[in-house]
């Protein structure tokens, strides 16, 4: 890479000599050209020019409408921007096309000559100057409110993608990524297609970058700080940017790796997999700049996420004056992500709502020690799966909670994975009257960015794949022994929906880290008013364990309160997530859960009920078992009575004589006392679903 800046360099010394600038010319479609831009000083090339100053001059060659196909309905080299360009006999070639050939008129019909088309589009510039340097762009994006994007579009957008990444490997030119950039910023396309001054300054800055190797410098991703807590047997990984054709030297654990940053200025070291130990010390280092981290341990880290009751604080907790105290451990650390401003029922300024577009919603984090001061402003619920967790292993226990109040599950997952799902990626249309969105979590979100009027652009942490993109993605790859998560709240009212949500969820997280990493999460508590869908939601909750591989439930409906959402009973909680964990990713003999409906046997009069997790059955208060219901095929559900038998239970009700269902704890507010040994509460079920 070096070799090659340099001869690119000395390729530019005559211009250099006779103070001529150096040509740059963006070839494009109506990207390019700035397509609804009203000020031409701020279509992408006019801002590139800016950036560049006066040893360059940039020209605008963009076409609206340009297809790269030379068969498609408005071929770019038969348009006069075309000639202009090769005129210009330019240094540099900036080419950004493609997102017309997705156009039914084009890609079914003459796929097959996109290669071929773009390989001679590139050699025309070159065969024009030899001397010339030439970049192609992935594509901006394409948004799901585009009128063709669930018709044909999403799909022809992907496979354009894939040819003009073909196109740079074939070649050898260097590939500028327009699309990650910007992916993630919907509220910069209004009309799907075409980005704003703002998104026009974005496509601007990172072209500037591949072109004069400037990145900003040495920099790591914000989870590298003093403290940290990396994966044990894992590849450690380091990663990061700096400058074009840098040299990067990573120096830890009394180990030296080296690398160089390729075009677009990344850059990736890993180390053998290591076991328990620390602490150690890093340093990364290229010829301009040294950071150096301290103090890391190398141990477990899970991610903690979901909704308020994952971010409900230890200090507030039922149990907090007996466990702040005790809560100094160097070897248990937090990675806390803040929001910027809290989901309540306030309405956000201007500052927050800007910030909130540009996806900074969470104050920079660091990692730090738990004591009474950090632990007390952390999840409890974490606090108590960490601690248990390093108590039991006697090892390091690094946590990242990202939990946001009111959080829908939609808001945790990728964009992609959203809208290529034919259900799903009806979620980003008009989300302000969107029934596929909670009314509840609508509602508030628009009480938060009331300022912002009934603009369907602006940004909000509830909307669909926010959190992922905000909270998730920056840190994908930082290796992780798994996630827990309670959440559900949010949801609740569409259990049928909530089952697809869920298992995509857990899909997308696992495929951004390229690791089937367990997944534990919380049953829903129980509530009493306006919470009439819960039963068959926690039931819901208990059958998604079967379908989705490497999970696990920890029950919490015998913690609920009657008119609170935040029961305070959270160290039970952790516990019971603990458990499942220590269980089944670390393979300790212990029990993992409560009572786990298994099948149900109809005999004349009773229902014979058995279950797993549990040899013993009994109940919490040594009193008859409670909310337990029998009916018959009528589906009228009458209080009934259960005998224990073992780890069964004989069911009888004097008003069911031929029973065809049981279930148990499905009031909303459920006081079942359904135990097994270890004193851990049975599931809510129904045999309707089994």
């Amino acid at each position: 890479m070096i070799k090659k800046r340099i001869l690119f360099v000395l390729l530019l010394i005559p211009a250099l000599l006779t103070a001529e600038p150096v040509k740059v010319a963006c070839v494009g479609n109506s990207v390019t050209f700035g397509y609804k831009i009203e000020n031409r000083a701020n279509t992408y090339p006019a801002q590139l020019q800016r950036l560049l100053g006066n040893s360059y001059r940039v020209e605008n060659f963009g076409h609206s409408g340009a297809t790269l196909l030379q068969k498609g309905h408005n071929p770019y080299r038969k348009m006069p921007a075309y000639e202009k360009a090769l005129t210009f006999e330019p240094d540099i070639v900036v080419i950004h096309l493609g997102l017309n050939d997705t156009d039914p008129r084009n890609w079914p019909k003459f796929r097959d000559d996109f290669t071929k088309d773009y390989i001679e589009l590139i050699r025309s510039f070159q065969e024009k100057n030899p001397a010339a340097k030439v970049w192609i762009c992935r594509m901006t994006p394409i948004f799901s409110w585009h009128p063709r994007f669930k018709s044909s579009t999403r799909m022809w957008y992907d496979q354009v993608q894939a040819e003009i990444e073909r196109v740079a490997k074939v070649t050898g030119v260097p590939l500028i990524d327009l699309n990650t950039p910007l992916y993630n910023r919907p509220d910069l396309f209004p009309d799907a297609l075409h980005p704003t001054d703002e998104g026009a300054g974005i496509i601007a800055k990172t072209i500037y970058s591949s072109i004069t190797g400037n990145y900003g410098g040495l920099q790591l991703p914000d989870i590298f700080t003093n403290n940290m807590v990396m994966q044990r047997n894992r590849p450690v990984k380091f990663w990061g940017i700096a400058d074009v054709a840098t040299e990067v030297i990573v120096h830890f654990a009394g180990k030296t790796k080296k690398t160089q940053t390729g075009h677009n200025g990344k850059w990736t070291i890993d180390f053998p997999p290591m076991k328990t130990g620390g602490p150690y010390s890093a340093t990364i280092e290229n010829e301009k700049a040294s950071i150096r981290l301290t103090n890391i341990l190398v141990g477990e880290v899970w991610i903690c996420s979901g909704q308020s009751n994952m971010a409900f604080l230890l200090r507030d907790a039922a149990t907090a004056r007996e466990d702040i105290p005790r809560t100094a451990n160097s070897q248990l650390r937090f990675f806390d992500q803040k929001e910027i401003a809290p989901t309540a029922a306030v309405e956000w300024n201007d500052s927050v709502l800007t910030q909130v577009n540009r996806l900074n919603y969470y104050h920079p984090a660091t990692w730090t020690l738990s004591d009474s001061v950090t632990a007390s402003r952390f999840s409890a619920v974490a606090y108590h799966f960490g601690r248990m967790l390093q108590e039991q292993l006697g090892v390091p226990v690094g946590l990242i909670q990202n939990a946001i109040g009111g959080s829908p599950t939609e808001a945790w997952i990728d964009r992609k994975t959203m809208e290529r799902n034919p259900l799903l990626v009806d979620f980003f249309s008009n989300w302000n009257n969107n029934d596929f969105v909670n009314g509840w979590v609508r509602e508030r979100g628009m009480q938060n960015i009331a300022r912002a009027g009934r603009n369907p652009f602006q940004q909000h942490p509830y909307k669909p794949s926010y959190l992922f993109e905000t909270a998730m993605a920056p840190y994908a790859g930082y290796p992780i022994a798994g996630a827990i998560w309670y959440q559900g709240e949010s949801n609740a009212n569409n259990v049928e929906l909530h089952e697809q949500l869920l298992p995509t969820m857990v899909e997308s997280w696992r495929n951004a880290w390229g690791e089937s990493f367990p997944f534990y999460y919380v049953q829903l508590s129980s509530m009493e008013r306006g919470r009439e869908s819960w039963g068959h939601f926690r039931d819901s909750q208990r059958r998604l364990m079967k379908r989705i591989a490497r999970t696990g439930m920890a029950v919490s409906s015998d913690l609920g309160n009657r008119t609170d959402v935040h029961p305070r009973q959270k160290k039970e909680v952790g516990e019971r997530l603990a458990r499942w964990a220590l269980s089944d990713s670390y393979g300790k003999n212990i029990r993992k859960s409560g009572p786990l409906f298994k099948e149900v046997r109809f005999e004349e009069e009773k229902a014979v009920v058995t279950f797993g997790e549990t040899k013993r059955l009994r109940t919490s208060d040594n009193k008859s078992v409670r909310d337990i219901e029998l009916a018959g095929e009528d589906k009228m559900f009458h209080p009934a009575t259960a005998m224990i038998r073992g780890n069964a239970l004989e069911v009888t009700c004097d008003k069911v004589p031929h029973p065809a269902f049981v279930r148990y704890g499905w009031s909303s507010y459920t006081n079942g006392n359904l135990v097994n040994e270890a004193g851990l509460p049975a599931s809510t079920f129904s045999s309707e679903y089994p």
